[in-house]
């Protein structure tokens, strides 16, 4: 479908049968380019995903993610120092060691499932040393995670989105009363660490004043806490474990790899386009304008389909051929030139690099080994269960 409206309705309107207003679906990668990097035009403070909120629960749920401008820009500079190349390079030695544990444990087994044992063991155990808590929490942090994103799905979620249960965690993130057990965590971290001298992301947040001068609000904390939890856990393990469904199938490119390990930057990039672990993010129009001719009015919602982008035939060359040697690679997976672009985008690359690196010379073959189970959403590219079999060299 994807395919269809970037060929004939780039800019598609979208009806919504669950009570929302509709959207606007923006599907070629030039025009989410052009909205995504607008913000004064397309902003994100009326919230990210599809849920409408009211203006209420936009100031008690509002996050980095749904803030613009110059606050924006305060909130990630409170932590940006943390994620820079040169920072996250600093994680290299750690980052393998802990490859190192995670696979001997998994390969040992011969079956698996690869996203419990490898995908969400790795990235998990990157976040608990980041946010300087115990490694025996990092259970509790993986599932606070797919309790939160996965808002659609039976599997996880607590109360399901425009259930009619929702309605009274409608002030939570993502309507989910899983963010309240997220909240207490943090709070419980904060206390401890207020006032002290640590380097850790906590005490980055509770002892360092935004450039801007406005300190964070409780409520602030809360909510930059949870993004840290959500978005450092979820997307670097979808992103690992599609990446390794696509080397199966297509093991002439994991050969390829296991020959030239100097390809793995390149092969990262394609691994980052090929996943595409968020579907989508949601801007609003903050005035009447137009997006490749289409009129959009003030207050319309405006869908960035990134995993659309990412196939853009006009960029891509054969944009459904995974190519670990694809060069340009212009993908736009953590919002290309965007002032939202991923504040984690050098430790996902990586974490990718360094898991791909270690793991591919240790196979001589793996294969899937039962059904590859999906979570059901539309903002995530989530998936929660694949079994592989491996065969050591």
């Amino acid at each position: 479908m994807f395919d269809v409206l970037r060929r004939t309705e780039p800019v598609h309107w979208n009806p919504e049968a669950d009570g929302g207003r509709g959207f606007w679906s923006v599907t070629r990668h030039a025009d989410i380019l052009a909205v995504d990097r607008d913000q004064a035009t397309f902003t994100s403070e009326k919230f990210v995903n599809l849920e409408e909120v009211d203006e209420r629960q936009a100031a008690i749920r509002r996050s980095m993610l749904e803030t613009d401008g110059p606050r924006h820009l305060a909130l990630r500079r409170v932590l940006s120092r943390e994620f820079t190349p040169r920072a996250v390079a600093g994680y290299a030695t750690f980052l393998r060691g802990l490859t190192a544990r995670t696979l001997d444990a998994a390969l040992a087994k011969g079956t698996f499932d690869f996203v419990k044992e490898i995908a969400a063991d790795f990235p998990i155990n990157v976040l608990a040393r980041m946010l300087d808590v115990p490694d025996d929490d990092t259970e509790r942090l993986i599932d606070w995670g797919n309790r939160i994103i996965a808002n659609t799905d039976p599997d996880y979620a607590d109360v399901l989105l425009h259930s009619e249960e929702s309605e009274q965690y409608r002030d939570l993130p993502f309507r989910s009363p899983a963010s309240l057990e997220v909240f207490e965590y943090g709070r419980e971290l904060a206390a401890k660490r207020r006032g002290g001298e640590g380097t850790d992301l906590v005490s980055r947040l509770v002892n360092q004043t935004p450039v801007d001068g406005e300190p964070l609000s409780e409520r602030d904390f809360d909510n930059y806490f949870l993004l840290l939890v959500v978005a450092g856990n979820e997307t670097t393990r979808h992103a690992i474990t599609h990446s390794m469904r696509a080397l199966i199938d297509h093991p002439e490119q994991a050969d390829r790899l296991r020959a030239d390990l100097d390809l793995m930057p390149t092969a990262v990039e394609e691994f980052l386009r090929w996943a595409s672990p968020v579907y989508h993010f949601r801007r609003t129009a903050t005035c009447d304008a137009e997006v490749n001719g289409t009129a959009v009015r003030e207050g319309d919602k405006v869908v960035l389909w990134f995993a659309s982008g990412n196939r853009d035939e006009d960029v891509f060359a054969d944009p459904y051929r995974f190519d670990v040697g694809r060069t340009p690679n212009d993908h736009i997976t953590f919002g290309k030139g965007s002032p939202h672009f991923c504040l984690g985008a050098a430790l996902a690359r990586l974490e990718m690099r360094i898991m791909f690196e270690e793991l591919l010379p240790r196979l001589s073959g793996i294969s899937l080994a039962g059904d590859v189970r999906r979570v059901r959403s539309n903002f995530v590219n989530g998936v929660k269960e694949m079994p592989v079999t491996v065969t050591l060299v």
